[in-house]
């Protein structure tokens, strides 16, 4: 079966949001949907898990990862920004990197913020565009 990641990176599939920004080593991209500030870093090479990484790959993330919630927080000012690796539904290494705007009801867990009701309309276009500038 396919990387549904290796085939976004093609901009094929249903993953495929905006490109914030891309080097050699990564690709940083808006989430699909009407939810502002949810960001992925994702090798190119496929890999399935942090342990797979080489050490070039690791600083290359980690720094893309700095840079978006550095950027995020920023644009949005939101309540909080989040990162994660969970890796269970795709085997290609991807971080989540993503907000929690303020106001946020607390009975909402901290990876449920995206399906709630509350974020701001915000041109996603626009927002990824003004997010390149942190790289």
């Amino acid at each position: 079966m396919e990387c549904a990641i290796c085939a976004k990176h093609r901009g094929e599939g249903p993953l495929v949001g905006p490109v914030v920004w891309a080097d050699d080593v990564v690709v940083v991209s808006h989430r699909p949907g009407e939810f502002p500030g949810y960001l992925f870093v994702e090798t190119r090479r496929h890999v399935a898990a942090l342990d797979g990484l080489t050490a070039d790959e690791v600083a290359a993330v980690s720094q893309a990862a700095w840079c978006a919630a550095r950027g995020l927080r920023a644009e949005l000012a939101p309540e909080h920004v989040f990162s994660a690796i969970a890796g269970r539904s795709v085997a290609h290494f991807h971080q989540h990197v993503f907000v929690r705007y303020r106001g946020t009801p607390s009975e909402i867990g901290w990876m449920d913020g995206p399906s709630s009701t509350g974020a701001p309309v915000v041109d996603i276009g626009a927002l990824c565009r003004r997010l390149a500038d942190y790289f």
